[in-house]
């Protein structure tokens, strides 16, 4: 299935030793007292004076560079030194560790304080675990490919010229509707159809959320390629940081990230990461 959830499979398949290594761990911690406090003793995380933040094994551009949350490059690395900074912690104490997407949004103890990798916040998962405030919520991408008669158009004017695919009863299709109009809009039950019809050229490109946009382009796509994005995130999913449920973190993360949407942190570090980075322009 070439969707995010297929990422999340492919991901998790990806990490099988790392699984069995954390699942040992988690059993450790399972019959652990509650945290420690840390040095300070304003914040109890796992670890006094650090604080661990968990991404998945391996993890994507440009949500983190080649694999490396500790480089401070991608935009959940970005975010995350920027959210350690305002809780008072230095680069040198963020310790990152790798878990599966889905042992993270799963009950029980967890082996680091919160967990990165583009989880969106449902109501269902809200039952296992804590959501911080959203750092993100999601836009929609315009996907073609190099080969393809609507790989050189840059505005939405241009798109309009081309038959896009895009999946029916979700946002992106809400978006391409409003921005592209309906005329030559082709609407398919699922994303699986739209790929394909995209891979046999019925169509000449197709609207997908950005996450699973920059998968496709770069893991399933021939010459994949993202044209752009729309402005409009209406509708779109609020991704948030994943803390254990009930954790004495998840309010002091949630006004860190407040306090660093309301000054323009977040945004910054979205421009520079999902747009200027990896040429995503926003379409006008």
């Amino acid at each position: 299935m070439i969707t995010t959830s297929r990422l999340r499979r492919l991901t998790a398949g990806a990490a099988l030793g790392a699984v069995a290594a954390l699942a040992l761990t988690a059993c450790a911690f399972a019959g652990e007292s509650a945290p420690a406090a840390s040095e300070d003793g304003s914040l109890p995380t796992l670890t006094a004076g650090k604080l661990t933040i968990a991404t998945g094994e391996p993890a994507y551009d440009p949500w983190i560079v080649d694999n490396d949350p500790s480089n401070q490059k991608g935009f959940e690395s970005a975010v995350s030194y920027a959210l350690a900074e305002k809780l008072g912690f230095s680069a040198d104490d963020v310790v990152w560790v790798r878990s599966t997407f889905d042992s993270a949004i799963a009950p029980g103890p967890k082996d680091w304080d919160l967990n990165i990798q583009q989880f969106s916040v449902t109501d269902e998962r809200k039952q296992a675990v804590d959501f911080s405030s959203p750092y993100y919520t999601t836009s929609q991408a315009v996907v073609t490919s190099d080969s393809s008669a609507a790989a050189n158009a840059t505005t939405i004017d241009q798109l309009k010229g081309y038959t896009v695919g895009v999946m029916s009863g979700t946002t992106s299709y809400t978006v391409a509707a409003e921005e592209l109009g309906t005329d030559k809009l082709s609407v398919f039950n699922n994303n699986d159809d739209v790929v394909l019809a995209f891979q046999s050229g019925q169509i000449d490109a197709f609207v997908i959320d950005l996450p699973t946009a920059f998968y496709l382009a770069n893991a399933e796509l021939d010459g994949g390629k993202i044209l752009g994005q729309f402005a409009d995130t209406t509708g779109g999913d609020q991704l948030a940081y994943v803390l254990p449920k009930g954790s004495e973190l998840t309010d002091p993360v949630s006004k860190a990230l407040d306090e660093l949407r309301a000054d323009g942190t977040l945004d910054e570090l979205q421009k520079t990461w999902l747009s200027e980075a990896v040429d995503v322009p926003v379409l006008g």
